[in-house]
């Protein structure tokens, strides 16, 4: 197995060093990428040892290159029966090695689980470049996943845990998104994971978004800007050996969508000047920022395109629009195209090739892996799809990787993991950064400040998780504090049963999760009421709950569910923090989003 040589390939010495002595680079913090020499100095010399590694390539080696796919198994080397299903072979390994893949994207849910331990994550990467090493291609993987924050966690604690972007940016602490950006990006890269597929750099201007939300940070295009471009910097700043590659997504913009593109095909229907105005900022901050990645969305924009294509298959949009007038020439990658919005107008088969000649680069999770590189081979082999269009993104892709130092140094150590995943110190960063997100919307019956500590505590409403780790803060804090979880649809039994928990305690904390969506919790926020004890409202994912016409008085907003916000609430409705956070949008009077009830910055304090 060979590992490539950046000092090789720049001296016309082709790929050169041993696949041992390019982790024990790593493990030295070698920076052989030159990061100290002039940006255009460096430039040309990624440009040159790129189209050297590119000159070796076969043409399926080439080919592999454009495309990312899941793997199943928490090892390398571990049979999975849903890797035959899927690729037919045994191991995630063999996957690698016989597609000649030029990235794998890890998961950690009941399907496509990659995670039990940082440790272990890292052991898996190690294999898996091990076997890219050992590939026809020879060239080291871009390891990714979605890692955002909050909402979209794909590697929990131990690891650090931060809240979700619109909390972050709640705080209005720009530099904020700096920490999160690199504190993510130390410690996915400790465990080989060299690509975050993140920021979100979508404004989140339609309240009903029903994929978005708060994984936005903000419903204003120059916040959201100010907070991405923070992010990109956190995540790519450094040595190329802890630095990760960031991808802002989802080009042009999912903030508006009323339809959630896993499931349909998303139609905005903005004018271009609105585009420009509103989605567009955003973006230009990634690329002014220097973005390694953008990712593309399954929306149809008629007014960018008025084919109906989605913006993943647009030419128009993606060369047109991000290539040609934004002058982007990193990496393009898909939104991953097994979701219903890219296969709703296309058979799998045309998919690839579409999404190559509208300009995209990367072909994240094809339904059919062989059959999505079976199209695009068959297409260069009939000169349907140029191989100066191949060549082109397989020349971005790899001075990506050289830019990142995974060609040169793909691997990590294991052994050195507990040094830079969940450290106190970067505990203590997610813990600063929830402390200033919490947001006081209303408070008219001057429930908080509490005139004294409660004895007993009720937590209820939405999310099991959220309501026992909620319990278990405040009871930290000198409550006692039961939860009873009632749900997003609670019935009139459950509400039944929370109103008499209710009336036997002191203080009442209840969580709601889009009362737009689900207005029975709307029946159970009235019973709470009806007790005559004191309620605290919490919209404890979008902000949008407070503005719906309803029975409580005091609402505090967290922006999600993980523990860094939710050990923040028990601290300001304990009294031992004041709130601080201001809105990150606007929070309209119900589904009327003309009738703005909170607007952008509001946040009460005391």
């Amino acid at each position: 197995m060979v590992a490539v040589s950046l000092v090789g390939v720049l001296t016309g010495g082709g790929l050169s060093g041993t696949a041992a002595a390019t982790e024990a680079g790593a493990r030295d913090g070698v920076d052989v990428t030159s990061a100290q020499a002039p940006k255009g100095t460096q430039a040309k010399q990624l440009e040159v040892a790129a189209k050297r590694v590119l000159h070796g390539m076969s043409l399926e080696e080439k080919v592999g290159q454009l495309f990312v796919t899941w793997v199943n198994g928490k090892t390398a080397e571990q049979a999975d029966p849903k890797n035959q299903a899927d690729f037919g072979v045994d191991t995630a390994a063999e996957a690698v090695r016989r597609y000649h893949l030029g990235g794998v994207i890890y998961f950690n849910n009941d399907s496509r689980d990659n995670f039990d331990d940082p440790g272990q994550v890292a052991r898996l990467s190690n294999g898996l470049q091990a076997a890219a090493l050992g590939s026809g291609a020879r060239i080291p993987l871009q390891i990714g996943t979605d890692q955002e924050g909050g909402t979209v966690t794909r590697m929990g604690a131990p690891a650090t845990e931060f809240p979700n972007s619109m909390a972050v940016a709640a705080g209005r602490d720009v530099s904020a998104g700096t920490q999160v950006g690199a504190v993510l990006g130390r410690e996915l890269r400790a465990v080989g994971i060299n690509q975050d597929y993140a920021p979100d750099a979508d404004v989140n201007s339609n309240p009903a978004n029903p994929v978005i939300g708060v994984r936005s940070f903000s419903g204003q295009p120059g916040l959201a800007g100010e907070f991405v471009s923070a992010e990109v910097h956190g995540y790519q700043e450094g040595p190329a050996s802890k630095a990760v590659s960031a991808t802002a997504k989802h080009f042009p913009g999912h903030g508006d969508a009323a339809t959630d593109s896993h499931t349909g095909l998303p139609r905005i229907d903005r004018s271009e000047e609105q585009w420009r105005a509103i989605d567009l900022p955003p973006f230009l901050a990634a690329i002014a920022a220097g973005v390694d990645s953008i990712m593309s969305a399954h929306i149809q924009f008629p007014s960018l395109d008025p084919s109906g294509e989605p913006a993943t298959l647009s030419k128009p949009i993606i060369t047109g629009k991000l290539r040609g007038e934004l002058g982007y020439d990193g990496v393009v990658i898909t939104d991953s195209l097994e979701m219903q919005g890219v296969r709703e107008l296309h058979r799998d088969a045309e998919i690839p090739v579409l999404a190559l000649k509208a300009g995209v680069d990367q072909l994240l999770m094809p339904a059919n892996l062989r059959l999505a590189i079976d199209s695009v081979l068959d297409a260069a082999k009939a000169g349907d799809l140029p191989m100066q269009r191949i060549d082109q993104s397989v020349l971005r892709v790899l001075k990506l990787k050289l830019k990142r130092g995974i060609l040169t140094a793909p691997f990590t150590d294991p052994a050195q993991v507990g040094r830079s995943v969940g450290t106190p110190e970067h505990l203590a960063i997610a813990r600063r950064i929830a402390d200033r997100s919490i947001t006081a919307i209303a408070n008219d019956a001057g429930v908080l400040p509490l005139k004294q500590k409660p004895a007993t505590t009720l937590v209820t409403g939405w999310g099991v998780a959220g309501t026992q780790t909620l319990a278990e803060r405040l009871s930290a804090h000198g409550t006692k504090a039961t939860a009873l979880q009632t749900g997003q649809t609670p019935s009139d039994e459950v509400i039944a049963q929370a109103a008499v928990a209710a009336k036997n305690t002191d203080l009442v904390v209840v969580l709601t999760n889009n009362l737009g969506g689900f207005p029975r919790q709307n029946k159970l926020l009235q019973a709470l009421m009806d007790t005559g004890n004191p309620v605290i409202a919490v919209a404890a994912q979008i902000p949008y709950d407070a503005g719906y016409d309803n029975p409580v008085p005091t609402w505090l907003a967290t922006y999600g569910y993980f523990t860094p916000s939710l050990e923040a609430l028990a601290k300001v409705v304990l009294g031992k923090k004041k709130p601080s956070g201001k809105l990150p949008v606007d929070v309209p009077a119900g589904a009327d989003v003309h009738n703005v009830r909170y607007p952008f910055g509001h946040g009460l304090t005391w």
